[in-house]
């Protein structure tokens, strides 16, 4: 195989894919923190308390769940093409 991990699409080098999960654990903390802050800000700001707070940091992290799944959807898909 040399180095190329077979997929249904296309191919992905493995150099690559290293490189694909090293930006999702980086993008994933900077977004999961920006949700937690959100959340936490949000309830401080408006006095909420600290149950609704959690609730926030919960409905901005499940927000952010999913925008990191898009972005790497995105970028493997990107990266197939680039693999062709």
């Amino acid at each position: 195989m040399n180095g190329i991990i077979g997929m249904a699409a296309g191919q992905i080098n493995a150099k690559n894919m290293i490189t694909l999960v090293g930006i999702a654990i980086l993008v994933g903390t900077e977004v999961f923190a920006v949700a937690l802050a959100a959340g936490w800000a949000i309830a401080g700001l408006f006095q909420l308390g600290q149950t609704v707070g959690h609730a926030l940091m919960a409905i901005f992290s499940i927000m952010a769940a999913y925008g990191l799944y898009a972005f790497m959807r995105r970028a493997i898909a990107v990266e197939r093409q680039s693999a062709v």
